[in-house]
């Protein structure tokens, strides 16, 4: 009797079960009948084009910069490391090779919470779920989204394979700033491809498609910690890793290298000189194109380029001293300058500040790192030098900090002054690296391409190369002597730097050091208009030079761009390149749609073969002996297969010119630069009135450049700041790294040119125990007469001499 009832009474309650389940059944069948037939076609995932960034590279493929809304780096799967793979199944879906698209107990979970709240609160998706969501659904939380996921999830599996379905995954998923895909993430996050992550940083990417925003690693590092703890004790206890590395990898910090915009190559200017051009050539879809940039310059050159110009105007910074703190009172919405960190003075001990950075972190900042600040006066002056930390910050104030290597902190203050470097190759015009200013974020004005600024000295070897070509030679004699023009209120007197005049000297000791009345003197005779001609053939705009004797002293308007152009004529032979950049453009599909052809240097085009008499040669083929005549060599210039740069000065005149722009170094006013220890180098100094720019503009090994500072409002930069002094420091400091490992480069001496030692005070031949001898090279026309056949006291005869009236 009591069986009979406990049946009836299971019975009745699966009747009054099945009414509920029937219509579950019912709903879901006409769900499905009414789904099925709008679902997408899974098999476009099969052709899936990812929205992918314009990418800016270096020519060594190294990223410089992204354009679009998203980061993105997609991943084959043979490119996805497989200790993410063991991450994210920990993480997300552990069945995830085992199920066939759907989790059963996390589906069960969310028809709970749907009879229990009216909507889903877990998720309950299958990484296969959520590819089926982030391709074809919104991200709203309804049973009918749920229900198209699920038999979406399951056509997917029908129709990819699991690598097929990961691959879609793992290049689709949000990540947080700005990050789609975990390739993406990997340098967000870590500055770092994701195949250089280790165990603990893989886990904390792993722990972020849950849910980017709580546990991202930036906004909340605790809660984010937490969550990658988590992914490595469900590694562990999955047999994923051994219990050694489970331990390593929670004692393992954070370790963030956050940066919202990453790049390998710190090159923001040329970033936004190629977004530019691209947005010009082929429109505004450029930004989601996938296109990829080759740039023309040197990775390793262009890091170089950006920390010499950031240090030599830090230096030029401390040398005039300590302007306070920021006006900023907290650290909100402040960021890095130039490298200089943001920080909030906490505390102020004896000879010690006590700081805390954006992120929290708390640093100190010893004596050695502050001790440098001397109050500022003017440019010309500083205060006395500190005694203790609280005569240069009090807690409260807002400062700028930098690590030093040894770990400790630098107190430094973002510049007033500005600078910038540009390099190229003078063979092709190629530009190796530039840097427009101090900082992109601050300023994107491009200096080098955009600041118009006086040029100074450095001017000057275009002058003297012009005499050269006007029948000068390096000997000729050129009196420094006091000079006047115009009178009573209209009266000109320039002078040289120094306030001396050394007499007649040699047009070579003249350039290398920069003597002002020479130059003058030089201009006068080969006339302002033949100058400015000669001078337009290196690119200086003819309406931005001077149509007087002012032009001599570099009064011209230029921009650094055109300088390192000039200069680069007269390191290659006197051949004229122009500075590109954009070396190919690429599409997806690895398509080049461009490829830059430049004009550049041949050599061998200049050089005529000997003509030779035909030459028999035995050919032995298939048993037969033939004798085959071949033709002569063509008695002509090699043809060369590409665009040849124009000769704009002659070949001798070059290589003259290059041996004086080494005697600046050896002797003259660039000697700072011997630190180099190379024996290639050239250039020359430039300095404006008042040192309102300071410039050095150089070669060697095959390379060019030119840096400047200056204040954009032009201003002076105190009275010691000469190219030699403020310029000159910074292209050391990009010439060493860019040049080492390159072998010196010595061109071959040009026809027409004769070794000569010259007396340098007397311009005439001299012998090897004359101590004011030096090595020349000489025009064959145009050799100093022998001592013994010179009349006493007569200068050489070696090019145009000046006026008598302009001795004295």
């Amino acid at each position: 009797m009591k069986i009979t009832q406990e049946v009836g009474h299971r019975e009745r309650i699966l009747a009054i079960l099945a009414f509920p389940i029937c219509g579950v059944l019912l709903i879901l069948s006409g769900l499905y009948l009414y789904l099925a037939p709008q679902l997408p076609d899974v098999e476009s995932l099969k052709a899936v084009k990812f929205e992918t960034p314009l990418q800016v590279l270096s020519r060594d493929g190294r990223l410089i910069a992204e354009f679009g809304e998203k980061h993105t780096t997609p991943l084959t799967y043979e490119q996805i490391p497989p200790i993410y793979i063991k991450a994210i199944l920990a993480a997300e879906d552990d069945q995830f090779f085992q199920h066939e698209g759907i989790n059963t107990k996390g589906l069960a979970r969310a028809f709970v919470d749907i009879l229990r709240t009216g909507s889903i609160q877990s998720g309950g998706s299958t990484i296969t779920m959520q590819v089926a969501k982030n391709y074809f659904l919104s991200q709203e939380r309804t049973f009918s989204r749920k229900f198209t996921e699920i038999l979406l999830a399951k056509r997917i599996e029908d129709s990819l394979s699991k690598q097929e379905i990961m691959t879609l995954y793992v290049n689709k998923i949000f990540l947080g700033h700005r990050a789609y895909g975990i390739g993406a993430a990997a340098q967000v996050y870590y500055g770092k491809r994701i195949n250089e992550l280790n165990l603990a940083e893989v886990a904390m990417i792993a722990g972020l498609p849950k849910a980017p925003s709580a546990f991202n690693p930036v906004s909340n590092p605790k809660r984010a910690l937490i969550r990658r703890d988590w992914i490595i004790g469900r590694m562990l206890s999955l047999g994923y890793i051994s219990q050694a590395e489970h331990d390593k990898a929670l004692q393992a910090p954070i370790g963030l290298n956050f940066r919202a915009t990453f790049s390998e190559v710190n090159a923001p200017y040329l970033a936004e000189m190629v977004r530019s051009a691209l947005v010009h050539e082929f429109g505004e879809d450029i930004y989601t194109s996938g296109y990829k940039v080759y740039t023309s310059v040197s990775a390793r050159r262009q890091n170089a380029a950006s920390q010499a110009v950031i240090e030599g105007l830090l230096a030029y910074d401390r040398r005039h001293g300590w302007r306070g703190p920021e006006k900023a009172k907290s650290l909100d919405g402040m960021y890095p300058v130039g490298g200089l960190l943001p920080a909030q003075v906490t505390a102020v001990g004896e000879k010690t500040i006590e700081a805390i950075l954006q992120n929290g972190t708390a640093v100190t900042i010893d004596w050695e790192g502050m001790s440098w600040a001397r109050p500022y006066v003017n440019v010309n002056r500083v205060g006395p030098s500190p005694a203790r930390a609280a005569d240069i910050a009090k807690a409260g104030d807002i400062i700028r900090v930098r690590a030093r290597k040894t770990g400790s902190w630098d107190l430094l203050q973002v510049p007033a002054v500005q600078g910038q470097l540009v390099a190229l190759d003078p063979d092709t015009g190629g530009l190796e690296a530039v840097v427009g200013g101090f900082d992109y974020t601050t300023s994107k004005f491009n200096r080098s391409l955009q600041g118009w600024r006086q040029a100074g000295s450095t001017l000057k070897p275009f002058i003297y190369s012009s005499a050269l070509e006007h029948g000068y030679t390096p000997a000729s004699l050129i009196n420094d002597a006091p000079i006047t023009f115009g009178e009573g209120d209209n009266i000109w007197q320039p002078g040289n730097s120094d306030g001396e005049f050394l007499g007649p000297i040699t047009l070579r000791q003249a350039l290398y050091r920069s003597r002002n009345t020479v130059s003058i003197r030089l201009l006068q005779a080969i006339g302002v208009d033949t100058a400015r001609s000669y001078l337009a053939r290196f690119g200086f705009p003819p309406d931005k030079m001077p149509r007087n004797l002012t032009l001599a002293l570099g009064s011209a308007d230029v921009l650094p761009i055109q300088m390192a152009a000039g200069y680069a004529a007269i390191a290659n032979g006197g051949l004229h390149v122009t500075p590109w950049f954009i070396d190919h453009v690429v599409d997806k599909t690895g398509k080049v749609l461009f490829k830059a052809n430049p004009e550049r240097v041949c050599r061998e085009c200049e050089t005529a073969p000997a003509t030779t008499e035909p030459a028999a040669t035995e050919i032995t083929g298939e048993g037969q002996n033939l004798d085959v005549t071949e033709p002569p060599a063509a008695a002509m210039p090699f043809v060369a297969s590409y665009p040849v740069a124009p000769r704009i000065m002659g070949a001798r005149t070059a290589y003259q010119m290059q041996s004086i722009l080494r005697d600046v170094i050896n002797r003259g006013t660039g000697r700072a630069a011997l630190a180099l220890g190379r024996g290639d180098l050239a250039g020359k100094t430039g300095t404006t009135n008042d040192a309102k720019d300071a410039w050095f503009a150089g070669f060697g090994g095959k390379l060019v450049a030119v840096a400047w500072l200056g204040f954009d409002q032009p201003q002076t930069m105190g009275r010691v700041e000469y190219g030699g002094y403020a310029a000159l420091p910074l292209w050391n400091s990009f010439m060493g790294p860019a040049l080492a490992g390159v072998a010196e480069y010595q061109p071959a001496v040009p026809a027409g040119l004769s070794p000569v030692r010259v007396n340098l005070d007397s311009g005439q031949r001299t012998g090897a125990d004359d101590p004011r001898g030096v090595n020349d090279w000489i025009q064959i026309e145009k050799l100093p007469a022998l001592p013994e056949t010179a009349a006493p006291g007569t200068p050489a005869a070696t090019g145009p001499q000046v006026a008598p009236e302009d001795l004295f």
